[in-house]
């Protein structure tokens, strides 16, 4: 079978009731590396090799019970090309969640067999205008 060419583990999102609380135990207690915020109910941190998502409740609550781990693919129409040709439907489709300086953030999302949530990222090259 063909299937899409996921690299690493490139993020995994914790649930959490407030973000500035969070991002102050996670960043000065903790001492993980803060990256950036994306909103009012985003904030991103960096472990070693892996990006932490700090986010508050969206969508379902039920997604909210387990971490939600995010696979980084290199060629992401390839990816949702093969996801779907397995059979695999797309809760959402891949989006622009943020603009960086150098790149973009791309995230869609799958459930696995028993209903976990799992998150397909891409980090695209910023369109020269």
């Amino acid at each position: 079978m063909n299937q899409p060419s996921i690299t690493s583990i490139g993020q995994i999102a914790i649930a959490v009731s407030d973000i500035k609380q969070s991002l102050n135990f996670y960043r000065e207690q903790l001492g993980l590396t803060f990256l950036f915020e994306a909103g009012p109910n985003l904030a991103f941190l960096q472990c070693g090799d892996i990006r932490l998502m700090l986010t508050t409740l969206q969508g379902d609550q039920a997604d909210h019970h387990t971490s939600v781990i995010y696979y980084r693919v290199i060629d992401l129409d390839d990816a949702v090309v093969k996801i779907e040709a397995c059979g695999i439907e797309f809760i959402q489709k891949p989006q622009s969640v943020a603009k960086m300086p150098d790149h973009e953030l791309w995230q869609g999302f799958i459930r696995d067999p028993d209903d976990n949530l799992i998150g397909i990222m891409a980090e695209l090259p910023v369109a020269k205008s």
